[in-house]
Parts: structure tokens; sequence; C-alpha cells
């Protein structure tokens, strides 16, 4: 009885060391920003749209359908040749020229 009680609160403190761990990541997070089109090739954070899978399946720079993670508030301000404002966007888009 005492080893299964044992068991029990080590899997107890290693849960609530794994919850403190991931507090400050999912804080980090929530300041940021998926802006799509401003990923160079390959460089992408994840979800790169048809033809790739998550990151680094980026197939071009600034791909509209590639995202990379930036600070909260600075996506519209980066540079994006390829979007249609000229800077990132917070939704895919299709590309234009660059």
């Amino acid at each position: 009885m005492t080893k299964s009680i044992n068991t029990a609160a080590l899997a107890l403190a290693l849960g609530a060391a794994l919850s403190v761990s991931m507090a400050p990541l999912t804080a980090q997070a929530a300041d940021m920003d998926k802006c799509f089109g401003v990923a160079l090739k390959g460089k992408n954070d994840c979800a790169a749209g048809a033809g790739t899978s998550c990151a680094g399946t980026s197939k071009t720079d600034y791909q509209g359908s590639a995202w990379s993670l930036v600070p909260q508030g600075t996506c519209e301000k980066t540079p994006s040749p390829t979007s249609p404002t000229g800077f990132g966007q917070l939704q895919a888009f299709k590309e234009k020229s660059a």
C-alpha cells in the first residue's frame, strides 16, 4: 500500500512540475501573433498550406499560407513583398509577384 501511495505522490508531483514549467510558454505564446507572409523558405513556424505540413516546410520566401510567430502588434508592420499590402497579414493570403 505504501508503494502505491508513493507512486501516486510521485505522479502528482511530476504533473504539477510539468504544469508549472509550461506556464511561461503559454504566457509567451499569448503575446505573439501568427504572421503570414513573412517567413523565408523553410523557416516558417508551422501550417504552410497545401503541400506542406508544419515547421520548416514552406516552399518559397514570403509564402502567403506560411506563418511565423512575431511579437503581438508587429505583424502588419513587418515587410512582405508578396502581400497585397506589402506587410505581414494575420490571415493567410494569395501572394502577388514579389
